[in-house]
């Protein structure tokens, strides 16, 4: 008998089923024997008497039939003919599935991630997260873009600075990839428009609910172009395309009791000075430095929110010594670039490259960063590069976003951050 998944059992109403999975919860209830089995596609209730009921997380197999059940979970249950356990825990879980806490145990939940990632919250978000980066790709696809893939080993960081993690390359120093930046702009020479999704690395201390040390980066370049405008459409119609998607998971967006994100027609956008005087107004406090902070962040989010209905919001125009040394700066100072912020969280950095060689140089040099370290990069845009841009979404500030997840450690499978290099 062929294997059924629990999806499908709504559809198998009296049919006689085989299910394989695991023993997510047990009870005893007068001699009977309710089970809580999973699959890689639900969950279902499964009943039977005098079983021998190895500890939960073993992987067992079932046949029975299919009977409607208004008070099991789905309103549907299998009665059990035959069982058998493929695979017996030796162990009881060391964190109970079904009662999981994050803000109780955040840590003992990632010390125990190979289990804890079974819980039916964990699984959602992981389930939404390939959901989101499916639909980033296929959007891009759509348009035209092509898939690459960049060196994590690389001689420089693309943003240089000092939070890059540095590795022994065969007695010289090499660095993990902070950004796949450099080799995209190169392939724009190749295919005008590329695409990657890929982990990046960042040797910062952080220690908030925001940063991760590696994260999944969302990363497109296009050429060519006119303006950081296109660059800003172009992220619009593939976000678009991803709140379409994410629509079709209600069930896992209900166990984090959220619902779908919605998309407006168009994104507003509001220049960096003048969202920072917007903050001081609401505030009666001028945020520091060259950017919004965390706060800033969230009170332009919350008034951009109120005052158009959009959860999402463009920051542009940030002054040169606030964004890396490729990015296209005006005769005023301002450069042509971008935040995207969603629920009060950056999610996306993005913009206008510089794409003359001469511009690059003198980039390089205003910085003091050592244009040999970059001879490689530098070299295409002697062979005519097209004016072009390009922006990088945070694949699991967007998912912890989406969901409402307080913690973006809990948006990745195995999240590192400075403390943790396991499991």
């Amino acid at each position: 008998m062929k294997r059924s998944l629990v999806a499908e059992l709504s559809g198998q109403i009296g049919s006689r089923v085989r299910l394989q999975g695991w023993l997510l919860a047990r009870r005893d209830l007068g001699g009977i024997q309710f089970v809580l089995l999973r699959d890689r596609s639900g969950r279902v209730q499964v009943v039977g008497s005098g079983l021998s009921l190895p500890l939960p997380e073993s992987f067992l197999e079932v046949v029975g039939r299919v009977v409607e059940q208004a008070k099991a979970p789905g309103g549907i249950e299998v009665a059990i003919e035959e069982f058998s356990v493929l695979s017996a825990a030796s162990a009881p879980p060391p964190i109970e599935l079904q009662k999981m806490d994050w803000l109780g145990s955040p840590e003992s939940l990632l010390d125990y991630r190979y289990v804890s990632l079974r819980g039916l919250r964990e699984r959602a978000a992981l389930r939404v997260q390939a959901a989101l980066v499916q639909a980033f790709r296929e959007a891009l696809i759509q348009d035209g873009f092509t898939e690459i893939f960049t060196p994590k080993l690389v001689a420089a960081g693309a943003e240089g600075g000092a939070a890059l993690f540095e590795v022994d390359y065969f007695g010289r120093p090499a660095y993990l990839a902070q950004s796949p930046q450099l080799y995209k702009q190169i392939m724009v020479g190749v295919f005008e428009r590329v695409f990657e999704t890929a982990p990046v690395f960042r040797a910062e201390e952080h220690a908030t609910s925001r940063h991760l040390n590696e994260y999944l980066s969302l990363d497109l370049e296009m050429g060519p172009v006119t303006s950081e405008e296109e660059v800003m459409a172009q992220e619009e119609r593939v976000l678009r395309q991803i709140c379409r998607k994410l629509a079709d998971f209600p069930e896992e967006f209900a166990l984090w009791d959220a619902e779908p994100p919605s998309f407006p027609v168009s994104v507003p956008r509001i220049q960096l000075a003048q969202a920072r005087e917007q903050v001081a107004e609401l505030t009666g406090h001028l945020p520091g430095g060259k950017d919004l902070d965390p706060e800033g962040e969230r009170v332009l989010s919350q008034h951009v929110l109120e005052t158009t209905g959009s959860d999402w919001v463009f920051v542009t125009r940030y002054p040169k010594a606030a964004r890396p040394f490729y990015v296209y700066a005006d005769e005023d100072g301002s450069t042509r670039s971008f935040d995207l912020l969603f629920r009060g969280l950056e999610v996306t950095t993005g913009g206008q490259r510089i794409h003359r060689y001469e511009q690059l140089l003198q980039s390089l040099r205003d910085r003091g960063l050592d244009e040999g370290a970059f001879a490689g990069y530098l070299e295409v845009f002697r062979h005519g590069m097209p004016p072009h841009g390009g922006l990088a979404i945070g694949a699991e500030r967007l998912t912890a976003k989406v969901l409402g997840i307080a913690n973006v450690r809990q948006a990745r499978a195995f999240p590192r951050d400075r403390h943790r290099l396991s499991p």
